[in-house]
């Protein structure tokens, strides 16, 4: 299958190319339904809300970082924080967020972002052979072993997960 041929946004199509991961293109799934959140996702996929990969944007003191995150957890700020050594950390607007990865809210891939970001990894990703992330729209996701996706976005592996209290 082809970048124009994909269901994945044009610009993600695009950045797999480029990455050398053109075989991924003919994996990406789309479904008639949004695929928006991690529970959407999982149930159109039909797999684990842990095997969701969430691409979350933060601002570190301004600057915006990426977590990628499992469907099934939540990230703690202040651990975010600690290992940015930032003063404060916040969910990015949606403007920002679409300004930094060139993708909106519920379609924002792992990796072929607009600007380079920091990138930190939730190690609760490891725990699946194979994770489900965006691929660029609200309706379209793709398949990958997560160490290889960590490492295709860059990331730092870290946990920056809440626990459960």
């Amino acid at each position: 299958m082809s970048a124009t041929d994909s269901p994945a946004s044009p610009r993600f199509a695009a950045a797999l190319a480029e990455l050398g991961l053109a075989d991924l293109i003919g994996e990406v799934r789309r479904f008639p339904e949004a695929t928006r959140t991690a529970q959407e996702a999982a149930a159109a996929i039909g797999c684990e809300l842990s095997q969701i990969c969430k691409s979350l944007i933060f601002a570190a003191d301004g600057v915006p970082v990426l977590v990628l995150m499992d469907g099934a957890s939540r990230v703690d700020l202040e651990l975010v924080r600690w290992e940015l050594c930032a003063a404060k950390v916040t969910r990015a607007k949606a403007d920002v967020v679409r300004e930094t990865t060139g993708y909106a809210i519920g379609g924002v891939p792992p990796f072929g972002h607009a600007t380079k970001t920091r990138v930190l990894a939730d190690r609760s990703l490891l725990s699946h052979e194979v994770v489900w992330a965006a691929a660029g729209t609200p309706y379209a996701v793709f398949p990958m072993a997560p160490k290889e996706l960590i490492a295709h976005a860059n990331g730092t592996l870290v946990d920056v997960r809440e626990l459960a209290k």
